[in-house]
């Protein structure tokens, strides 16, 4: 990690608008269900942002994570538990590969120096949580925790029609269309009269 001083001006204001994004409440969620996926081997955070960037920073813990969700085929094939810096950076990098082939977006993946230089841990905490939701939305088993701790995804709904049904559908006038059935100006007056008010 690179030796930074302290921030001022511009800078300084930026990073203290990413740091108001990272959320309590879901430290509290995402450690329950790291804790609950991997088993207490993992341990604990101390609670806040240092505690948990401690925590994930040398990326056993989220390497952990990944695999427990593929268990058959597991996408990290050794875990090293690394003192150098290069070598915990390597572990986030692996477990970002991993989170992406299991079908986290692009947009939702942080940067490796947003855990590792605490950059931004909301960014962190996103990727997170969007893995919890794919993992929830897959529902092949290998979740473990309260579901409801996050959102399922939007799933395809894709629906097939006949091409008798598709004919039928190009005589129907949609009201989108408009009609002239429904409407009528009885009861309008016309311009420029004032309105009666009795």
């Amino acid at each position: 990690m690179a030796n930074r001083g302290p921030s001022y001006g511009l800078t300084r204001e930026v990073q203290s608008k990413i740091d108001k994004k990272y959320d309590t409440e879901l430290e509290e969620t995402l450690v329950e269900w790291i804790v609950a996926q991997c088993g207490p081997t993992v341990g604990r955070p101390e609670a806040g942002k240092s505690g948990f960037q401690g925590w994930l920073k040398n990326g056993c813990v989220l390497c952990e994570l990944i695999n427990s969700l593929n268990p058959s085929n597991k996408p990290v094939k050794s875990i090293k538990n690394s003192k150098m810096a290069f070598g915990q950076m390597e572990q986030i990098s692996l477990f970002l590969n991993a989170a992406e082939k299991y079908g986290v977006t692009k947009m939702d993946i942080f940067q490796t120096v947003d855990l590792f230089e605490s950059k931004d841990l909301a960014a962190v905490q996103r990727t997170l949580a969007s893995l919890g939701s794919l993992a929830v939305t897959k529902n092949d088993g290998n979740y473990k925790g309260d579901p409801s701790w996050f959102h399922k995804k939007a799933q395809e709904n894709r629906r097939d029609f006949s091409d008798e049904q598709l004919s039928e559908g190009k005589t129907v006038i949609g009201l989108q269309m408009g009609t002239n059935k429904l409407a009528s100006q009885a009861g309008m007056t016309s311009y420029g009269r004032p309105r009666q008010i009795l």
